[in-house]
């Protein structure tokens, strides 16, 4: 079962897309959110999820004080999940948050003209997807990115890590089993 772990909607069960998608463990969110947390890089973020699955990182993010998040995803079913999600979600939360799903591949929307300036990203491709297209998908998200953003990212530990364009900075790695985690700053 995937919840939102906490914030205004800790607790809150999330409706999932079934087995196209891979959700991201607790165990695994809550070391993101603990980082965020600790940075205070929540309160008031413009958050950009893209992959964006059941929308539990995007959501997550909400119940912790993000105003804007954009959850990005192109399958059918799991935008059905992210809209329940939001409809569930979005009256426990005091703020307001504008909350927005966009069905469309992840290259699609990074390639349109940035309408936000994001604080916050995380990218959470499907383990199987190529590092040359993840590559990509970072060099692509540039323009989208606001002075100071934090990328952060979900890969297998088989996969190649990201190559960060220049203008990221990596800080961080952490594994969790088959999980690795990457992070990165504008």
């Amino acid at each position: 079962m995937t919840r939102i772990i906490g914030g205004h909607a800790g607790s809150l069960s999330l409706r999932t897309p079934g087995p196209r998608t891979r959700p991201t463990t607790d165990r695994v969110r809550e070391a993101w959110f603990s980082k965020l947390d600790a940075n205070n890089a929540l309160d008031s973020a413009r958050v950009l999820d893209l992959y964006a699955g059941s929308g539990a990182l995007g959501l997550e993010a909400a119940s912790r004080g993000a105003i804007v998040v954009t959850m990005v995803e192109e399958h059918p079913a799991a935008l059905s999940a992210i809209t329940a999600n939001i409809a569930a979600i979005a009256p426990t939360l005091p703020h307001n948050p504008l909350l927005s799903a966009a069905k469309t591949h992840v290259l699609t929307f990074l390639r349109g003209k940035p309408t936000v300036r994001y604080d916050l990203v995380f990218i959470d491709p499907p383990y199987e997807l190529a590092s040359a297209l993840v590559d990509q998908v970072l060099t692509e998200l540039l323009p989208w990115l606001a002075p100071g953003a934090w990328v952060m990212m979900e890969r297998s530990t088989r996969s190649e890590p990201p190559q960060w364009p220049q203008r990221l900075t990596p800080l961080d790695t952490k594994k969790y089993g088959e999980t690795a985690l990457y992070f990165a700053e504008a």
